[in-house]
């Protein structure tokens, strides 16, 4: 049984004993901290991982669309609400890119990641700027959000804090949930429930039928928000086992990370189906399939590290393609 690895200072300070640099400090050859140019601001933002806030707001907005169009609900459509939850949900989603960039940059657990680039571990941005980044995305997302609360419910205000303490919590704070096992978790039900769920909501209101449709619709955005996560988990196995940092992946091992990926999409399938009970033509979400083919062998395939780079892009757009047909398919 592997011991569980706990942060503290000593620890994160090893490497620069061993000769390699300090936790949130450039390597050797590897740009000074300070103000990067906007491309790795850029890249810090991970756009590969975007599909996971667009796809549940797409979703929930043709739910709440179609339950109008079928005589639930009247009214003018609020499209500023969709416009206003889409920024909340990319600000949040960038918000907790940089948080985790700032977390494992510091704790230096990003050292020996064979990833995209990190600012923090790079070197190209101060744990500061970086951190002063994630404030300023969540602090967007507030406004947004803030917004909709005035015109909707001001319990809002109450989860939107939940989302923002789970997009830091993730890697950050004394007791991360990402290095216990359960961000894939807390994806589904932040990029999956609540996401698509409150999206109908605000545009709907709280009727019965809108929200027990937006529960389906959110099992499939959920499932390939999680689809996403597990990419990126299976590729960082070896670097995060020896880093303490036990995500869901390191805990289950490699055969059954990949097996669980699989079974991930096979549910997002079984999703698609249930939604199709209400919206026949959900099932055109089905032709993102063959964006499957790829990510799932590589996932079976026993490979890691840079070799599973791939699979991050294509689950990417895997989840975006069958995001925005099952968006099609609710609104025929």
């Amino acid at each position: 049984m592997r011991s569980r690895a706990r942060y503290s200072p000593e620890v994160a300070q090893a490497p620069a004993a061993a000769g390699k640099p300090a936790a949130g400090k450039p390597a050797a050859g590897k740009p000074a901290a300070g103000k990067p140019a906007a491309g790795k601001w850029l890249a810090g933002a991970r756009p590969r991982t975007l599909p996971a806030a667009v796809v549940p707001v797409a979703v929930g907005t043709a739910v709440a669309w179609s339950s109008r169009s079928i005589g639930h609900g009247i009214g003018a459509f609020p499209w500023w609400r969709a416009g206003c939850a889409l920024v909340v949900a990319l600000a949040v989603q960038v918000g907790t890119n940089y948080a985790n960039d700032y977390s494992d940059g510091v704790r230096g657990t990003d050292d020996a990641r064979q990833g995209p680039m990190r600012l923090v571990a790079s070197g190209a941005a101060s744990p500061s700027a970086v951190r002063a980044a994630a404030i300023a995305a969540f602090g967007l997302a507030g406004v947004a959000g803030l917004a909709i609360a005035a015109a909707t419910s001001w319990w809002l205000v109450a989860l939107g804090a939940a989302c923002f303490a789970a997009g830091w919590l993730y890697t950050g704070g004394p007791h991360p949930y990402g290095y216990a096992g359960f961000g894939e978790l807390f994806v589904f039900v932040f990029f999956g429930l609540v996401a698509t769920v409150g999206t109908a909501y605000v545009l709907g209101g709280d009727q019965a039928h809108l929200l027990e449709v937006a529960s389906l619709a959110a099992l499939p955005a959920g499932l390939l928000a999680v689809a996403l996560l597990l990419a990126n988990n299976l590729r960082d196995i070896a670097g995060d086992s020896l880093t303490g940092k036990h995500t869901l992946a390191v805990r289950v091992g490699r055969r059954a990370a990949g097996w669980l990926y699989v079974a991930v999409l096979a549910g997002a399938v079984a999703g698609i189906a249930a939604v199709a009970t209400w919206r026949p033509w959900a099932l055109l979400a089905l032709l993102g399939a063959p964006l499957a083919v790829r990510p799932t062998r590589l996932a079976l395939s026993g490979a890691g590290g840079r070799d599973l780079l791939p699979m991050l892009a294509d689950t990417g757009r895997l989840q975006l393609a069958a995001g925005l047909l099952l968006t099609v398919g609710i609104l025929l």
